[in-house]
Formats: structure tokens, sequence, C-alpha cells
């Protein structure tokens, strides 16, 4: 059976990941969380004191050091291991696994930003195609199907209501162990990242033309897998 590419986009928080895992999973294929490298580089920013932020979590106000990320990016390696023990790809930076430090409302209200630097999207681009020149894989973030992947045999556009999404962060935040998170700020976050990632010069968030639109609002997980799967059963077939 031939190979293809399948490419999720979506809002944040709306689940893409969990989604694209386990479609993965399912078929065979390698999946790739480029949400994830964005996170990472913007978890090296917040180390090297790159980026800045007035008020607190709030991805309106953060001040980058543009010229000196760009310089510091050069040397800067993203990749992932597999968990021995869930078979899924875990987020690194330079070799040290950081896939519980780029999941915090730190680097969430902070990852926006970061990812609209036309420097940044040039050099993942790059590496997100070489991933998927031998096909089988499974990509999700916000760009996949317009930027990354145009020519993906499966397209998918994920989403659920602003609502709806912060919640779920809200609460996989505690189930986390933290306690101290705010639900009103998530919320803020959330339509927030909306507006930066729809609204960016380079790549911006947005249904391609042939994506097919997976509304999770209202599905069960289950329901949702299911959808998924009749969407990528319908795309080998053809």
């Amino acid at each position: 059976m031939n190979k293809i590419i399948v490419a999720i986009d979506g809002h944040s928080s709306c689940g893409k990941s969990t989604m694209a895992k386990w479609l993965a999973k399912e078929v065979g294929y390698i999946y790739v969380d480029t949400g994830a490298m964005y996170r990472t580089i913007t978890l090296f920013a917040i180390r090297n004191g790159l980026i800045q932020s007035k008020t607190g979590h709030d991805s309106s106000s953060v001040e980058i050091d543009e010229e000196q990320l760009k310089t510091k990016l050069q040397d800067v390696e993203i990749g992932f291991v597999l968990d021995p023990k869930t078979k899924l790809p875990l987020a690194c930076l330079n070799g040290e696994i950081v896939e519980d430090q780029i999941r915090g409302m730190e680097v969430s209200s902070m990852v926006s930003p970061i990812a609209a630097l036309p420097f940044v999207r040039e050099k993942l681009t790059m590496q997100q195609k070489q991933m998927g020149e031998k096909k089988g894989i499974v990509m999700d973030g916000r760009d996949i199907g317009t930027a990354v992947f145009p020519q993906a045999e499966l397209k998918v556009f994920v989403t659920a209501s602003a609502e709806v999404r912060a919640m779920r962060r809200f609460k996989e935040l505690q189930e986390k162990g933290e306690q101290n998170v705010d639900f009103d700020e998530i919320l803020k976050n959330v339509q927030e990242r909306d507006y930066i990632d729809s609204h960016r010069e380079i790549s911006p968030l947005k249904q391609a033309d042939d994506a097919l639109v997976l509304d999770n609002s209202n599905l069960t997980k289950d329901e949702q897998n299911k959808m998924l799967l009749d969407m990528f059963n319908q795309a080998i077939n053809k």
C-alpha cells in the first residue's frame, strides 16, 4: 500500500497532537509535532534571556531580541527521541529532553510571537519538509497543509470553540500539578494565540482549500478518532 502524508492543522489546544499521535500509532506512521519544535525554540529564547513579557503570561506584550536569537539559532539543534514506554516522540533541545518544560504556561504564552518570526519559520519548515520526504508521516501544526506540505494527500483542519479549548488546557495543567492556573487567563491566552497565529505575515494559520474540517467541540475522543481514521482510509484508497 502506498504511503501518504497526513497534514493536520488547527487552533491551539484543539487536540491536534493527541489525534495525530493516535493516528500515527494506529496506521504505523511516523508522528511529528511541529508545535513542539516552535515551543522548544521558545524555551531556548527564554533560557537565554532573548524574550521577555512585560505583563506576565501575555503574548501580546513580549519583547524579543531578534538579532541575538537569529545568531544563536544557528547553534540550536531540535530533534525527537522515542519514549521507550509510550513509543511516542519527546522533544529535545541540543540533546536534552525538554518535553515537560515546553508544555507550561510560560512557554505557551510566548510561543506565538516566536513562531511568527520569518527566520524561525524558515529554519523549521526546511527541517519539516526533509522529515516528510519518504512519506508515511503524520505531522500537525498551523501551516502544514498550506506551507510545509501543500501536496499532502490528506489535510485535516481541526477546530473547537475557544471556551472548550481553554477548559481542556485548564484541566491538562491541573492534572500536571499546576494548581495556580487561572481559567480566564488561559482563555485569554487561547484567544490571543488564535489572533497572532491567524494574522502573522509568514504562513498564517488558515484552512487549506482542500482540507477536511473536524470540529471536535462536542465529540468524544473515540468519535473524533473514528472520523479521522475514516478520512485516512478514504485518502489512502483514492
